[in-house]
């Protein structure tokens, strides 16, 4: 039976539910959060037009404003998934 490791993104694991994308694993200190907060349609795709990106921690005891460390809003969904990609990468590399 072939590996069902699922999506993959420079090393890490992406899902996705509804409008939110995860990017990392919660067995790590950090994970990414991703949420379409507006998208437009293309032909017959719906592309995001402006995404929200959470860096945070994965500590379940912290509180839900306590585990945010950083925040922003990009335009489109690869400009917020490479930014979340660099914050992940530097956290983790730095515990």
């Amino acid at each position: 039976m072939a590996d069902q490791q699922g999506l993959m993104y420079k090393g890490h694991p992406l899902m996705r539910k509804d409008n939110i994308c995860y990017y990392g694993s919660m067995a790590d200190p950090y994970i990414v959060i991703l949420q379409v907060l507006e998208s437009k349609d293309f032909q017959d795709l719906s592309l995001a037009t402006k995404v929200s990106v959470q860096l945070q921690l994965t500590d379940q005891t912290a509180r839900p404003r306590d585990r945010i460390v950083k925040k922003s809003e990009k335009e489109g969904f690869y400009t917020a998934l490479d930014v979340g990609a660099v914050w992940l990468e530097r956290a983790l590399s730095s515990k």
